[in-house]
């Protein structure tokens, strides 16, 4: 894929009845924005119907019940849309492991498949807000002084915090090294070094300009 810059992205969120599809989760949710130039252009949220009731802890965690899921599409439909709308994009998620599971499990099951790459905010945010008191979405929201944005653990609303997050964290790179366009694969990369070495690394791309 194309180098890109980090401010153009689609940033993902899913909502599940568990934590993996190797037990047999399923995703009850899919909430996305799309980034071009740090402006929020376009979002997708849809519900869906993983084929099975959902426990009572999820839709208490969720604030999605079995009454809102029912006469919802399959998941299977809904991912072969949603695979159009993240196509030739580079993708964002918070603890993106998680996320990218339920992407490739469903996609697979709705025979379509995704190339871009997927770079995780969670880990950007232990490198950039090292002061936090920890890296979970809604502490990092307060601690970055973001507006919330709806509800958590509802897909669309984690995922709009969650890309004015990111934004956040590019801003506060071009702030404070001076660096005004910072592609995606350069906080990818910044994802996996160890955080002691942040600034060095950030000091380098600096220096490269």
């Amino acid at each position: 894929m194309q180098e890109t810059l980090a401010d153009s992205v689609v940033v993902l969120d899913f909502e599940t009845t568990g934590l993996s599809p190797h037990y047999g989760d399923r995703a009850i949710e899919i909430g996305a924005v799309l980034l071009e130039h740090g402006e929020v252009v376009d979002r997708f949220q849809k519900l869906m119907n993983p084929g099975f009731r959902i426990s009572r802890f999820i839709e208490r965690y969720t604030g999605i019940s079995n009454g809102m899921l029912k006469g919802q599409p399959c998941c299977e439909e809904v991912m072969a849309d949603f695979s159009e709308f993240i196509a030739g994009r580079n993708i964002v998620a918070h603890n993106a492991s998680f996320d990218r599971r339920f992407l490739d499990f469903e996609l697979k099951r709705a025979k379509r498949a995704y190339e871009g790459a997927c770079c995780c905010s969670l880990l950007v945010s232990r490198r950039i807000y090292q002061d936090s008191p920890n890296h979970r979405l809604q502490t990092l929201v307060a601690h970055a002084g973001i507006p919330e944005t709806g509800t958590f653990h509802r897909a669309l609303a984690d995922a709009e915090m969650t890309a004015q997050l990111w934004m956040s964290m590019i801003g506060r790179i071009r702030r404070q090294y001076g660096i005004p366009a910072i592609t995606f694969e350069q906080l990818r990369e910044l994802s996996t070094i160890d955080k002691l070495y942040t600034h060095r690394y950030l000091t380098a791309l600096a220096e490269e300009r």
